[in-house]
């Protein structure tokens, strides 16, 4: 590589293990805030183009909204996964073990491949029936079908894309990650208006735009990957999977994976209930949780630079950075989170407007709105908690307490108090009062188990 070559590479590259740290996090989870939340509103854009020039606008809405706790439910065991390889690789980065990162790199990709395609056959099979299980409305569930059936078609580039980015985030690099997510959303954006508006293909549309958009984004992290000069460097020739290195990526990835699953599995049942209110209150969800969406990136950012920094300076041995990072990063998710939240709530009447003009779906969207992303900023609590744990090697603690915080008692809630009295209201306040019992358990976790791990840290050092 030439001068100018090493140089770029240089300025992608955040050094994790010395120097100043508040700028560093920042730099690092903007980024990915920034990418998420294009993505965000990339697949608002989904929502908003079928509210307003679809056949039917409920209809679609609701169709394209029900389908995200599905799509999450399918797709988050595999993209716990690339949380697992985000750490083992950046370990070996902080442990100066080139060599094993770049095998691991191999790994974790020849992984994303082989699960994908796995998945395109689950998306298929599952789509009709786990739609008619969760009493999805009759004149929702021909849309619905057909969005999940177009969609699963992407879900192996879902997976290189989610895989890519971590490994890349493994050396601090989220800048790429939101070009690509950039590009392949304008991407999508006029794909969207062209096939809905033009040729009044409605929620296939937007579904066959999504698909393209994902292979473009997969198809620039591959490709940033294989011009890579430094350990996470890829070379297609050599994707194969390394038995110990991918029981380690599983180790922390398989946790963490798994409480995103029944988390998703939660809201999947949750959806269900929500499905009795009928198709303007399943609209309505479905434009809240796009709010809902924008405030929670913000958290994953910094849950994702709580990860990836800990895990580093772990491996190197260096407890004081381990603290400041958790510290750092559970305040700016706290105080981000909160802000953006509440120009949601404050501005509730507008950003509704954006999505539909029907008054049923707007008037559930305001209530959930108000009773659910007035709160979001509660889950820094277990997400940044939890992510220091994953970082230091404890995954499974972290999803044993979500576990039981949010699917466990949602599910409760869901089936007995909401059965008893049926109010949409009542359904919203599960998520506030879920992330309180999940936050104090993790919270609590944390601080027992640091000093354990700073302790064998200690004596490995």
């Amino acid at each position: 590589m030439g001068t100018a070559g090493a140089k770029e590479a240089g300025n992608r590259r955040t050094d994790m293990l010395s120097g100043s740290l508040f700028d560093k996090l920042l730099f690092f989870a903007i980024p990915i805030a920034a990418s998420s939340i294009l993505q965000q509103l990339f697949n608002s854009v989904d929502v908003a183009v079928v509210g307003n020039f679809a056949a039917n606008e409920a209809a679609a809405t609701a169709a394209v909204g029900c389908n995200g706790p599905i799509i999450n439910l399918i797709l988050n065991l595999f993209i716990g996964l690339s949380v697992g390889a985000n750490v083992v690789i950046a370990n070996f980065i902080g442990r100066r073990e080139g060599e094993k990162a770049g095998e691991a790199v191999h790994t974790a990709m020849t992984v994303a491949v082989i699960c994908g395609i796995f998945l395109i056959f689950v998306g298929l099979m599952v789509s009709r029936p786990i739609l008619e299980i969760i009493n999805t409305p009759e004149d929702v569930l021909p849309y619905a079908v057909q969005y999940l059936r177009i969609y699963s078609l992407g879900m192996p580039f879902i997976l290189i894309y989610n895989f890519g980015s971590a490994i890349l985030r493994c050396i601090g690099d989220t800048k790429r990650p939101l070009f690509c997510l950039t590009l392949a959303g304008v991407i999508n954006a006029v794909l969207n208006m062209f096939l809905v508006i033009v040729f009044h293909l409605d929620v296939a549309g937007v579904a066959i735009a999504t698909v393209i958009s994902n292979v473009i984004s997969s198809a620039f992290v591959v490709y940033f990957l294989i011009k890579e000069d430094s350990e996470i460097r890829l070379d297609l020739k050599r994707l194969t999977i390394n038995k110990s290195y991918l029981k380690r990526i599983l180790k922390i990835g398989i946790p963490a994976g798994l409480q995103t699953v029944v988390f998703s599995f939660s809201n999947v049942c949750i959806q269900s209930v929500l499905n009795n209110f009928g198709t303007a209150a399943v609209a309505g969800s479905a434009i809240s949780l796009n709010f809902e969406n924008f405030t929670y990136f913000v958290i994953s950012a910094f849950s994702q630079a709580t990860v990836t920094f800990t895990s580093q300076n772990y491996g190197a041995g260096n407890e004081e950075r381990c603290r400041k990072t958790y510290k750092y990063c559970m305040a700016s998710g706290v105080a981000a989170s909160f802000i953006l939240g509440m120009i949601f709530v404050l501005g509730r009447g507008f950003f509704v407007t954006l999505f539909t003009s029907d008054p049923g779906a707007s008037e559930y969207a305001a209530v959930r709105i108000l009773s659910v992303v007035t709160f979001c900023f509660l889950a820094n609590s277990y997400e940044i908690s939890g992510a220091a744990l994953r970082g230091m090697g404890y995954s499974m603690t972290p999803a044993v307490f979500t576990i039981f915080g949010t699917c466990v008692f949602r599910l409760f809630w869901a089936y007995t108090v909401c059965r008893a009295i049926p109010s949409f209201e009542l359904l919203c306040a599960v998520y506030p009062i879920s992330w309180i019992i999940t936050g104090a358990a993790v919270l609590t976790a944390y601080f027992v188990l640091r000093k354990k791990a700073f302790a064998r840290m200690s004596v490995s050092v």
